[in-house]
């Protein structure tokens, strides 16, 4: 009677997971495994019979240029985005964190970035972003006076009108900026939700032994959340990998002379595009972004353990 009671206990929660397991296993584990066999055959449009070629489509990301420019670019885009938010949500997250009146307010103002849609952001960050834009209104104005002038001048900018999207050199970090944006209020809220998680307790007690100010974060809040720092650093570093809605809303087809696309862009464009190379291609691309996440996973994970 006791090995009953003991076996239905046991597998009761199992049943309670299937129907999860059974629309996960048909919305991402079957497509995944399609798209990783794909990989290996010739297939072009849909309705076609998959043909086996072995690692004939991994020869050709070898010698693809743009490939290899994508590869480059999403590796910029994860060292350059990455950092900040990891760095600036947490700084965030301890000014709201304060007791002051109205500080809802100040929360919700800070995480309604997170909720915009993307495709509204991305055309309104276009409109600041354009020829005529507020953006270079405001250079405009700034270049009229002395200060503002030999300001330009030292960034390199001698003209009244910076190409944001146009210039290859810049364009792609323009691109970065709108991912921060809409970041900074998303990975606020987690770091808000571990630092109210700390007792008030030992800030009282650093601040009878003389730590006050930055000194009781760097000696309290920034130990206790150190696994909040390697969940964003994880989940931001993914997501950086994965960019694709601000490529492709504010650099349709990823700018002049590819200078920001990445390669889920890339892999967009070879899926379905006229001049790509066919779903076969694309899904070999995509193997190749997942072992590139899966790889970021794994150091994240390592440097957490060794930080330890």
């Amino acid at each position: 009677m006791i090995v009953r009671k003991l076996s239905r206990a046991t597998f009761v929660p199992y049943l309670f997971l299937l129907p999860a397991l059974g629309i996960l296993s048909l919305s991402v584990f079957w497509p995944a495994l399609q798209a990783f066999y794909l990989g290996f055959t010739r297939f072009e449009m849909l309705g076609q019979t998959p043909e086996w070629i072995g690692f004939e489509n991994f020869q050709q990301l070898w010698t693809d240029e743009v490939f290899w420019k994508s590869l480059g670019n999403s590796c910029i885009y994860i060292i350059g985005v990455v950092p900040i938010l990891v760095i600036a949500p947490l700084g965030l997250a301890i000014l709201v964190n304060q007791k002051l009146r109205g500080i809802y307010w100040f929360r919700a103002a800070y995480y309604t970035p997170v909720v915009i849609s993307m495709v509204v952001a991305g055309i309104a960050w276009k409109w600041l972003y354009d020829e005529r834009g507020l953006l270079n209104q405001g250079i405009n104005f700034l270049a009229q006076s002395w200060v503002g002038e030999k300001l330009l001048h030292l960034l390199g900018w001698t003209g009244t009108t910076i190409g944001w999207l146009t210039n290859p050199d810049i364009a792609l970090f323009s691109v970065m900026a709108v991912t921060i944006w809409k970041g900074l209020g998303y990975y606020m809220v987690i770091y808000l939700a571990g630092l109210q998680g700390i007792p008030q307790d030992l800030y009282e007690a650093a601040a009878i032994d003389g730590a006050d100010g930055w000194q009781k974060h760097w000696d309290i809040t920034l130990p206790l959340m150190k696994p909040y720092l390697m969940l964003v650093a994880v989940i931001s570093a993914i997501s950086a990998a994965k960019v694709f809605e601000e490529v492709y809303i504010l650099t349709p087809g990823g700018g002049v002379d590819d200078s920001t696309i990445t390669i889920v862009a890339n892999l967009y464009e070879q899926a379905f595009s006229e001049v790509g190379q066919g779903y076969s291609y694309a899904c070999a691309m995509g193997l190749v972004l997942f072992l590139l996440i899966f790889g970021l996973s794994i150091i994240n994970l390592k440097l957490g353990q060794l930080r330890d």
